[in-house]
This record gives structure tokens, C-alpha cells and sequence, in this order.
């Protein structure tokens, strides 16, 4: 069974920091990170490609780093100078694994609330 596990969320007052980290049972090919406030759609925030590609959202700009370690198929996501609205479930997400690009996959997400 292909899984994702999430862990690192907590609670932070604003202005601090959090590391999120996703350890996958296969070697995607893209490793990524969406969140999801209450009432909100899920939103994308960054993707890492197994050749260290990177894309991302809008709505960490600046206040983030992602970063992947193959060998552990983990994927990291440095949360930085947080902000109450950055208070949301992250679900790490998974896409493509050899001979089949198109399989993805979420994680079962994990909380990060920031007081202010």
C-alpha cells in the first residue's frame, strides 16, 4: 500500500517557525504540499521533483523553503515568519511512481494553528 505520512504541525505564535516533513512508502516523482483552511478550498502550496524542480503557490511567498531527500523519499516543508491565516490542515501529496506517471496519492494531513 503506497502511503504518506505527515508529521511536524503543531501550534506556533505568529512570527515563528514549523518544519513539516512527509515520508512516502514509494519514490514519487513530484512530492508536494496543499493546505486547507475551514471553509476553504484546498489550496496548492509547493511541489519538489525528484530532480529538485520546484513550483509553488502564492500564498507562502517568500516565507517557505522546500526541499526533498530521495534516499529517505521525504519531502520537507520550512514554514517561516507564520501568520495567523497560515492556520490550516497541510496534506502532503504524491504524484507519478515508475511505470505509472499518473498515480497520486494524499497524506492524512496534518494541523498547523497560529495564535496571534
Amino acid at each position: 500500500q503506497v502511503q504518506l505520512v505527515e508529521s511536524g504541525g503543531g501550534m506556533v505564535q505568529a512570527g515563528g517557525s514549523l518544519r513539516l516533513s512527509c515520508t512516502a512508502t514509494r519514490n514519487f516523482n513530484v512530492l508536494g504540499w496543499y493546505r486547507q483552511a475551514p471553509g476553504d478550498q484546498r489550496e496548492f502550496v509547493a511541489y519538489i521533483t525528484r530532480g529538485y524542480r520546484t513550483n509553488s503557490g502564492d500564498s507562502l511567498k517568500g516565507r517557505f523553503t522546500i526541499s526533498r531527500d530521495n534516499a529517505k523519499s521525504t519531502v520537507y516543508l520550512d514554514l517561516t515568519n507564520l501568520k495567523p491565516e497560515d492556520t490550516a490542515v497541510y496534506y502532503c501529496w504524491g504524484k507519478g511512481l515508475p511505470g505509472v506517471p499518473g498515480y497520486e496519492t494524499w497524506g492524512q494531513g496534518t494541523q498547523v494553528t497560529v495564535s496571534s
